[in-house]
């Protein structure tokens, strides 16, 4: 174990943790804004319901990635200090407007939303879990802005050593971030569907008797959730089509590793299904490859080389210098990514055939077919999974680099933190972000054994103690 291991391992234990939640919470937002909407503008009382009950989801998964999001916050002043030095002219512009700008008018309105339920018009209302859900999108943008500066440097010079930010509209501008930043909201909107219809297939699959409300309830929270996730699924598998176009001409070493490609392809580059990547020797064994398929995915057309891994790096020998390798870890980035599409395309799957089974003219309501059940209420935990495929994709393709072209990870490391301090801060966030997990999900689980009904209107027991604690 050494020192930038082990902070390389907190940092990537705290990004997934952090990142389970960020997109759980940014698209069940956005949804339960659409379900208050349909209630102002229908007056139908499900969607209040349901704005209300789903709205409760919303607010435990915001509250564990605010926790989660301020540790990972602080680690580029206890681990990444000379990473900081450099980037923080530039990284600390969008931290702060994320910080000042979009969680306070996030946190702001979270606040109202919850407590004036019965104390505001439903338009007044309706506005507050609006700019609820655009604090969250707004957050991610200012996020990822600073990350996408990380892959794609613009605006900058170099000064005195370290990196000086002369244009804040080119990092606006930058590519990377509207490829980024569109790709994980799409897919976070895919996951607030997912986890909606998830969990109501499960009180489905428990609840065998239900009243007509509660019937009513959970078929349009199933119907609405599915709809999003079909929507949205789709919008993120043409804009990662999009992207991984983008990659080719601006980050090739990160492509070619993604299609174990160690040789430049002739013209007719084949597409390989599975393979095994030989650091020691840079080539793929035990391969199965489709010929033309790599063309086609990457050009969409059955002519297109792609240029090897071996090459780029004999290219970037030249062009930073001959003491690193530029190698990313070629497997961890060849399975996430088929992973990360592989679940894309299942959820696609699963959403349409359940929209197809929950239409009115169904012969057999969806609620009826338990193994369909199960396959969306399994699917609730896919997403999850997906994203930190995609999010190792995005971070380990920039390998060596944690700013690209400019700053190693080697260089960004404190150099005043040891291996004890850091073996024991790494213990103490994984104890802490489990046990949050452990919470997050008993207490989820806790808020789905209520009755929709409560949503609205909470049942209390009956006390003749003024002072007791459930008198209020």
């Amino acid at each position: 174990m050494t020192i930038l291991s082990l902070a390389r391992f907190q940092f990537a234990m705290t990004t997934v943790y952090h990142f389970f939640f960020v997109p759980f919470s940014i698209g069940t937002a956005f949804i339960v804004a659409i379900m208050e909407s349909m209630y102002v503008s229908t007056k139908d009382e499900t969607y209040k319901k349901m704005a209300k009950y789903w709205g409760n989801i919303f607010l435990l998964s915001f509250a564990v990635g605010v926790v989660t999001g301020l540790i990972q916050e602080f680690q580029f002043g206890m681990n990444w200090s000379d990473y900081s030095r450099f980037m923080g002219d530039i990284f600390g512009a969008p931290l702060a407007l994320e910080a000042l700008l979009s969680f306070f008018m996030e946190s702001t309105f979270i606040g109202l939303w919850v407590f004036t339920w019965k104390k505001v018009r439903p338009g007044v209302h309706l506005f507050f879990i609006w700019m609820t859900s655009i604090g969250s999108l707004t957050s991610a943008l200012w996020i990822l802005t600073a990350n996408s500066f990380m892959q794609h440097p613009v605006g900058y010079e170099v000064k005195g050593g370290r990196a000086v930010m002369v244009d804040f509209g080119a990092l606006l501008k930058n590519p990377q971030l509207w490829y980024e930043y569109g790709h994980v909201i799409l897919n976070a909107i895919m996951m607030g569907g997912v986890i909606i219809a998830g969990l109501t297939a499960f009180q489905l699959l428990k609840n065998k008797k239900l009243s007509e409300a509660n019937k009513k309830f959970y078929k349009k929270s199933m119907r609405l959730g599915l709809l999003f996730a079909l929507i949205f699924s789709i919008g993120g598998i043409v804009l990662g089509d999009v992207q991984m176009q983008y990659l080719i001409k601006e980050q090739p070493m990160k492509f070619a590793a993604t299609e174990d490609v160690f040789t430049t392809t002739g013209k007719h580059a084949p597409w390989t299904i599975v393979g095994i990547a030989d650091m020691k020797d840079h080539e793929v064994k035990d391969n199965i490859d489709i010929p033309y398929a790599l063309s086609i995915l990457s050009y969409h057309k059955t002519t297109g080389a792609v240029t090897g891994m071996n090459e780029l790096n004999a290219q970037y020998k030249k062009k930073y210098g001959k003491n690193l390798d530029y190698y990313p870890p070629v497997n961890t980035l060849f399975y996430s990514f088929r992973i990360m599409c592989a679940i894309g395309a299942w959820i696609f799957l699963v959403s349409l055939v359940g929209l197809i089974m929950t239409r009115e003219k169904s012969k057999k309501p969806l609620a009826q077919r338990r193994w369909a059940l199960w396959c969306i209420a399994i699917t609730t935990f896919l997403p999850f999974i997906g994203n930190t495929a995609g999010w190792f994709v995005t971070e380990f393709g920039r390998i060596p680099w944690t700013v690209y072209g400019l700053f190693t990870i080697a260089e960004s490391v404190s150099p005043n933190v040891s291996v004890g301090s850091l073996l024991t801060s790494n213990i103490v966030y994984f104890v802490l972000f489990t046990t949050l997990a452990i919470t997050l999900i008993w207490l989820i689980v806790r808020e789905l054994r209520k009755d929709p009904s409560e949503a609205i209107e909470p049942k209390f027991k009956k006390v003749l103690d003024p002072f007791d604690k459930e008198a209020f």
